[in-house]
């Protein structure tokens, strides 16, 4: 099973910046089984760029499902390991589709990334509750989104967050940087603000 994958904008942050950028899915929202894969999802289910385009294909969709039924293994570390020395990714996006479906999931991508601090890890999540109860490793980065359910919790002054714009420039002079074209921007070890501008498309 292929694991660790590149969607189109993982593969032009990759080449833009001359690193191995990977990325692991999950069915966005809900699996077959309609077991809730991203349980605080809110309004971002209206406009998820992974329930539409290349993610619903046909051959694509079973490809998500296998991977979040190994999610859900007592093997998923070792298995995840293996991958991550095959691949040999510079950096991990977990998730271009899903999301922290329970804690007990997350420990396991907190196992991984201990098991491989040569590689960085990092998230968009709606799960804001969980992840500011959970101690991160520092080759982890959480940027939260600000459109589900938990949006309330947030801290714009303090935690990693997202804003959608209509327009760069909005985006640019409210003080956002823009991380809608190269991925990495979104994070802690390329962006130095907290503050996550993605443009609405």
């Amino acid at each position: 099973m292929n694991l660790l994958t590149q969607n189109s904008k993982l593969k032009k942050t990759s080449k833009s910046l001359g690193l191995r950028v990977f990325n692991f899915g999950i069915p966005a929202y809900k699996s077959a089984s309609g077991k809730l894969t991203c349980p605080f999802a809110d309004a971002c289910v209206k406009f998820c760029y992974a329930k539409k385009g290349a993610y619903i294909w046909s051959n694509v969709q079973p490809a998500f499902e296998k991977r979040y039924q190994l999610s859900k293994t007592d093997d998923f570390v070792n298995i995840m390991n293996q991958e991550i020395a095959k691949k040999r990714p510079d950096y991990v996006r977990v998730h271009d589709s899903g999301d922290y479906y329970s804690r007990a999931y997350l420990d396991k991508w907190l196992a991984v990334a201990i098991h491989n601090p040569h590689v960085r890890f990092y998230s968009y999540t709606n799960c804001v509750e969980m992840l500011k109860n959970a101690n991160l490793p520092d080759n982890y980065d959480i940027i939260f989104s600000d459109s589900g359910k938990q949006k309330h919790l947030i801290d714009e002054t303090k935690d990693r967050h997202t804003r959608i714009f209509h327009s760069h420039s909005k985006l640019i002079s409210t003080g956002y940087v823009d991380a809608s074209n190269i991925d990495l921007m979104a994070t802690k070890w390329f962006n130095k603000t907290n503050k996550v501008g993605l443009i609405f498309h």
